[in-house]
């Protein structure tokens, strides 16, 4: 299966459960995107799950979601990601409160939640195009970064063909 990896002996996919809430237009997955300003990544460390709350950026095309993140070079999130690079990501939004009744309370959101592999962004260029991805989502600007700024962070992407949306 493409986009799929083998965890613990069982293949996992992101079949949706209730596909009644699943958001597969991919216009409908970019305004999640857009809306959404926290990732979470969860990942291992000292075997151990670990999760991250992290800004972020994006690009989605043709059902590949690239996630672009940047960091301090050294730390407890980039000793787990150089030792195993396999992640999940979680991007949530909350709306307002549906139901107060017992047994049917809960929250109108919207969500991507998805698997893939984190990869460490060294070549120059490539920084800079991911932090103006980063600043693009957070302040609707693309400014341009010289590698000297670039080289000041540390820059990582998560690629993904394994991810769902859902909204209720």
């Amino acid at each position: 299966m493409q986009g799929v990896e083998k965890y613990g002996g069982s293949w996992y996919n992101l079949l949706m459960r209730r596909k009644d809430r699943e958001v597969t237009d991919e216009a409908a997955v970019r305004e999640i995107l857009a809306a959404c300003r926290t990732c979470r990544v969860a990942m291992i460390s000292d075997g151990m799950p670990y999760v991250v709350p992290l800004s972020y950026g994006w690009e989605l095309e043709g059902g590949v979601l690239t996630l672009h993140f940047h960091s301090a070079a050294e730390g407890r999130k980039i000793d787990a990601l150089a030792a195993d690079g396999r992640v999940c990501f979680e991007i949530s939004r909350e709306g307002e409160l549906y139901s107060d009744a017992p047994c049917n309370t809960g929250y109108r959101y919207s969500s991507v939640l998805g698997f893939g592999r984190a990869e460490f962004v060294t070549d120059p260029a490539e920084k800079c195009a991911s932090l103006g991805a980063l600043m693009l989502h957070h302040t609707g600007r693309r400014p341009e970064f010289t590698p000297r700024q670039a080289d000041t962070v540390c820059v990582f992407r998560i690629v993904s063909s394994d991810f769902t949306a859902k909204r209720r």
